[in-house]
């Protein structure tokens, strides 16, 4: 199975692309925002860096302008690499990183998060080999190695959230993670053990239950078909479960509507 590297140019990226270079299903991937005037060059650094060794690659430009969100850029990105995966049958590859790890936890609590959110990129379709490294002992493993990498402005502006997060010196446990990672899949194996294979719900299910669990039980749910929703779309459903009168319509959200039955409902 190939192993899709998204390599941006960074120091970051560069480095995997440099630990993982003698792998022979390497394909590198490159996704051109068109944020930055240097974008371009972006491209064609990382395009060359993959002939230097002796690498397959691929890229795709947008046009997506500096007013660009980090979500929207985000969204793109993983479009882009998860086609590119279609077409080679292949898996992502990150570089995202323990730095990364907590810079994301700290933005979920900033937002509200609920316990997910202390578990964040533990995606098991997406592959990070560098999420036990510090950012410092990526820079310490460039620089022993005397690897060139691109460097983008915007890490350093201040009107990110993320980057007036990562200039703060925060430490981390990082064996305390990986337990909380650990009761998360436990979790999330005993939701697919009880969900209905039909997909079709008792509202009695959800009268008595914690609010909680039975929003767990939803977004399990809503998971198992390939949709999902925010923890306060999942609150307004739960809500119209145990209210709604017969054959009422729930919007859950654009991509899906619910026909709350007298006894059931189907996802």
């Amino acid at each position: 199975m190939k192993k899709v590297l998204a390599i941006s140019g960074g120091v970051d990226s560069v480095s995997m692309l440099h630990m993982m270079r003698h792998d022979p299903e390497i394909l590198v991937a490159h996704f051109n925002h068109g944020i930055r005037q240097n974008s371009d060059a972006d491209e064609n650094f990382v395009q060359q860096l993959a002939k230097s060794y002796g690498l397959p690659f691929t890229s795709k430009k947008a046009h997506l302008g500096p007013s660009c969100s980090e979500a929207t850029a985000r969204q793109h990105r993983y479009n882009f690499l998860n086609e590119v995966c279609q077409k080679n049958h292949g898996e992502i590859y990150t570089a995202h990183h323990q730095n990364d790890l907590i810079e994301t936890i700290i933005i979920n609590l900033v937002r509200g998060t609920g316990w997910r959110g202390l578990v964040p990129l533990d995606d098991p379709q997406i592959h990070r080999p560098l999420i036990n490294m510090t950012k410092s002992e990526i820079y310490q493993y460039a620089a022993k190695h005397n690897l060139i990498w691109r460097h983008d402005p915007t890490n350093t502006e201040d009107h990110y959230l993320r980057n007036r997060i990562r200039h703060q010196n925060i430490k981390f446990d990082i064996e305390l993670y990986q337990k909380q990672k650990q009761i998360k899949q436990t979790v999330d194996q005993i939701l697919q053990d009880i969900l209905p294979p039909n997909n079709t719900y008792e509202r009695s299910w959800f009268l008595d239950l914690d609010d909680n669990l039975a929003i767990e039980i939803l977004r399990a749910g809503l998971a198992k078909i390939d949709k999902s929703a925010t923890r306060p779309e999942l609150a307004d459903f739960l809500h119209a479960i145990r209210t709604y009168s017969t054959n009422k319509k729930f919007n859950l959200n654009s991509d899906h509507l619910v026909t709350i039955g007298r006894t059931t409902f189907v996802l």
